[in-house]
């Protein structure tokens, strides 16, 4: 049997941990599939005293974590500190540079630098590995680069994040606004208690913006993408899709063509015959649409010790068979440079909800913005008086052009009849 791939690890919180124990629960089973024992030599933590119910004696401890580059028996570096730059960009650097490949499950870092690792990696002939960066244990990278790579994917779009996923299933199944799911889910552990990344979208962007580079073969452009989340989404938005026949989910779309690179994630309406509309709780899920082998769906756990841990080990299993790769599915210099894509000509059905003073004349002055922007209304729907005055209008538009339905949300900014800020949402096709 070949020597062992030996690996140095930097960060031992929740997924750091979880990969030693996973190492160590199935040695034997990870030993014969990847052809050479995986053994842990070195280790790099912010704090060594702390109990992480782990034996670490056995291994090398290194203050700095960038000094696990310079290990003279490590062969892979494993970076789970986390951070688009500082310590673990300089880490996964100092790693290619060195001629060590490199594991993490940074999808910030990957989202931003990509494309230069990428290059790194070619250069130093190792490999770059992320199947971790997105969805936890789901191997969507790993579908798309390699199971899918015979195939032109039309578009990848689907579920990225557990946090916002979670708490729109709890509002879906309570009728509870969203401060309070919020503040339940930031009780469990499920949201962060600075939980922005997650809620405004970004941390979904993040992962569109890898899957997009993989499944269309184009350069990485975070830059491009443009992002919105859930927190101005009212039970009430929730309760009116589903008596249209919708549920509410927040979703990252990206496509690729004759118009450039179009990647955005938006709250959606989701069609109930779609199975997106019934993923719930902390699940991530992706679809992928290849144009022979069809539509793809990748779910599962999307965080979490062991799903995501479960994606690393599994990347170096990979790095201990030799299966190094392109880190994109193709060499960094095939990867074309595609320009954004003007989402106003999108066209589509969308869902605009009004929060309005009830009066007279505030659904004509909706409707007249509405077809003076040329966007023509399928149904319109107000509910209730609530105690301060105001009531919520609801509107799902004809197929339009995005630039008209924004031109009239544009035309009733500063009305006096409204009263908040108009929710826009996307409606999916099926």
């Amino acid at each position: 049997m070949a020597e062992a791939l030996r690996v140095a690890l930097a960060g031992l919180g929740t997924v750091g941990g979880g990969v030693i124990r996973l190492l160590d629960a199935n040695a034997e089973l990870i030993t014969r599939r990847a052809g050479r024992r995986i053994e842990v030599v070195a280790v790099s933590a912010r704090d060594r005293t702390k109990d992480r119910g782990i034996d670490l004696s056995r291994f090398d401890w290194v203050d700095d974590p960038v000094a696990l580059a310079r290990h003279a028996d490590a062969d892979v570096v494993v970076e789970l500190v986390g951070g688009s730059d500082g310590p673990a960009l300089a880490l996964a650097r100092a790693a290619l540079g060195a001629g060590k490949s490199f594991v993490t499950a940074n999808k910030a870092m990957i989202a931003h630098h990509g494309l230069e690792l990428a290059q790194a990696a070619e250069a130093s002939q190792r490999a770059l590995k992320f199947e971790a960066a997105v969805a936890g244990g789901v191997p969507v990278i790993k579908g798309l680069r390699e199971g899918a790579a015979a195939n032109e994917i039309g578009r990848v779009y689907g579920i990225l994040n557990g946090t916002c996923n979670f708490i729109l299933s709890k509002m879906e199944a309570e009728g509870r606004d969203f401060a309070e799911i919020l503040a339940e889910a930031q009780a469990l552990g499920y949201a962060e208690a600075d939980p922005t990344f997650d809620i405004d979208g970004i941390d979904a962007a993040h992962k569109l913006s890898i899957l997009a580079s993989i499944a269309f073969g184009t350069q990485p452009a975070f830059g491009d993408l443009k992002a919105s989340g859930i927190r101005h989404i009212l039970a009430a938005d929730i309760a009116e899709a589903a008596t249209l026949g919708y549920r509410v989910r927040l979703l990252g779309i990206a496509d690729a063509g004759a118009h450039g690179l179009f990647q955005r994630v938006h709250a959606h309406l989701v069609p109930l015959g779609h199975p997106l509309a019934h993923v719930t709780g902390s699940t991530n899920a992706v679809v992928a649409e290849g144009n022979f082998v069809g539509r793809l769906l990748f779910q599962g756990p999307g965080a979490g010790d062991g799903p995501t841990a479960s994606a690393v080990v599994a990347d170096l299993i990979d790095i201990a068979r030799g299966e190094y790769g392109p880190p994109y599915a193709m060499p960094a210099a095939a990867l074309a440079a595609q320009p954004a894509a003007d989402s106003g000509e999108r066209r589509g059905r969308s869902y605009v909800r009004f929060t309005v003073a009830d009066r007279v004349g505030v659904l004509a002055e909706i409707a007249a913005a509405m077809r003076d922007a040329g966007v023509s209304i399928e149904s319109l729907i107000q509910r209730g008086v609530s105690p301060d005055g105001s009531a919520l209008v609801a509107i799902v538009t004809h197929e339009a052009p995005e630039r008209s339905i924004a031109q009239a949300l544009e035309k009733l900014r500063g009305s006096q009849s409204l009263t908040g800020e108009p929710m826009w949402m996307h409606i999916l096709d099926a």
